[in-house]
Parts: structure tokens; sequence; C-alpha cells
């Protein structure tokens, strides 16, 4: 039986970006909140990271500072998704090194794998890295996603750990439960998802939201893991307008701007992200004001 990595919240952290690269005193600061907050783990270098952007060499040394600075108060885990099967695997020997707790890898984008392919890439990086991996299914991303026998096969890896299930496809995510049981722990990779998974037997969320209301994504997992089902609805509930308005246009856009919103500075975004939408400022504004 595998053990999660984590239970509960976690960030999937912006990076804040200056003119001249990483603001990494920012960067300290915003992880303080996390660890202040009940944040169970983050996620650094993903996709609210902006990852893809990162330059040569500012992966290595945004991983090794998080490590650092968290210095065991939640658990580090470094994205390394990409479609160059070796970087990927070179990533994360890197944050293995560096003492990060786990690794999140997409499936391989533009190279359309076949099934085959997509089970040996993630099989690759679990033989050849000795850290946890975190699966992530996000074929709104990748345009591939996982199915149920990939995941049947990579569930008997002991490398291999769990999954941040961002399809939104409930079916599957049943499935996934029902069958690989201990073998495969499940994450929800959509906060308005985290209820509804998280009631089917999900260890809790990888979040956007949780940049902003740490506490609040906490305290929901919390209470599901507890089974305190009608308390999280309520939860829930209250924070349902975030959760959508957060994703009006392409993350991490409306969470960099609302955290701008309340003094949380989140730097700047990187080409090809642009600002938010003068049009998306009034309702992202109010998603947050009705959590006052």
């Amino acid at each position: 039986m595998k053990q999660p990595i984590f239970k509960g919240s976690c960030t999937a952290m912006i990076t804040p970006f200056t003119d001249d690269g990483i603001d990494f005193e920012r960067m300290g600061k915003l992880l303080d909140f996390q660890a202040e907050n009940g944040t169970a783990a983050v996620v650094i270098a993903g996709t609210t990271g902006e990852a893809a952007t990162l330059k040569s060499g500012e992966y290595e040394a945004l991983i090794a500072f998080c490590v650092r600075h968290i210095a065991g108060r939640m658990k580090t885990i470094a994205g390394i998704g990409g479609n160059d099967t070796q970087r990927c695997l070179e990533k994360a020997r890197f944050a293995a090194g560096a003492g990060a707790d786990a690794v999140l890898m997409t499936p391989p984008y533009y190279n359309k794998t076949s099934p085959a392919g997509l089970i040996a890439h993630f099989q690759h990086v679990a033989d050849g890295a000795q850290i946890p991996l975190v699966l992530y299914n996000v074929p709104g991303r990748t345009a591939i996603g996982l199915t149920a026998p990939a995941y049947l096969e990579l569930a008997k890896h002991p490398n291999i750990n769990g999954v941040k299930e961002a399809s939104g496809d409930f079916s599957l995510i049943a499935r996934i439960l029902a069958e690989c049981g201990d073998d495969l722990s499940v994450w929800s990779g959509n906060d308005d998802h985290t209820l509804g998974m998280m009631a089917m037997g999900a260890q809790g969320v990888v979040s956007v939201a949780s940049n902003l209301v740490p506490d609040k994504v906490s305290e929901l997992c919390r209470l599901c893991l507890a089974g305190d089902f009608g308390r999280a609805r309520a939860l829930f509930c209250r924070c349902e307008g975030l959760f959508r308005t957060l994703f009006l246009e392409t993350n991490p856009i409306p969470v960099k701007a609302a955290m701008a919103m309340r003094g949380l500075d989140s730097g700047q975004l990187r080409l090809p992200l642009t600002a938010l939408s003068r049009a998306n400022e009034a309702p992202l504004r109010a998603a947050l004001d009705s959590l006052r």
C-alpha cells in the first residue's frame, strides 16, 4: 500500500516575475503565507507557475530556493512536465537532489504519442529518478489524456504515487478510485471539483484558489477528510464564485490579477500571457469581495 504524498490542500504556486527574472524575496513571502494558513504541500514550477517560460537556470534556482525556504514546513512538489522524456527525467533527478518530496508530471504535449508511448514516458522517469512521481492528467492543456488501462498499468509502479486529476471525467475518476485503490492516490486538479472528488475518495486538491485563500481551501479539505460534508458543502458554496471566476481567462492570468487586488503582489506575467481584460476585472473583484 502506498501512502499519499500529502492529504488536504496543495497550492499550485504562481511565480513572481520581474523584468530581471524571479523575485525570490516575494516568492519567500508567498510561501510563508501558505505555511501559515494550513497548506499541506505546494507545487513549484507547474502550470500556474508559468513553468513553460522559465529560462535556462531559472527552473533549478526556483526549485532549490523553495525547498530551502520551506524547510520541511510543507511538502514540496516540483513540476517536471514536458514533451521531452529525457529532459523530464533530468528535472526529476535535479528535484530529488535538491530535496523535493515529489515531482508532478504531465503527459507529453504536441508529440501525440501512442498509448504505449504514453505509459513508457512515465515509466522511464519513474525508473530513473529516486523520487515519488505524481501523474497530472490535464487533456485540456496537453491534448492527450490518461485512460483507465493506462492508470491500471502505471499504478503498479512502486515509484508512481498518485495523480492530479483535472480531466473532469468523473466516470474515469470513479474507475481509478475503484480499481487502483491504495496503489494510486487521487487529488482533484480543479478547485470546483474538490467537494465532489473528495466525497468519492480523493485525498485533497491541487488548488489555484489557495494562492489567495489558503485557509479556506485547507479547511474545505479538512472537513471533507473528516467526513463532515454538510459543513464542507456550505464552505464550498461560499467559495464557488471565486473558483469559477479564477478561470474566466487562462490560468494564471486571473489569479495573478486577483492577488494584486488583495495586496499579494504576484509580479508580472510572461508572454504569451497578457493582463486580465478590463471586462473581467469587475466579476473577479466581486467574487473576492463575497469572501470578505
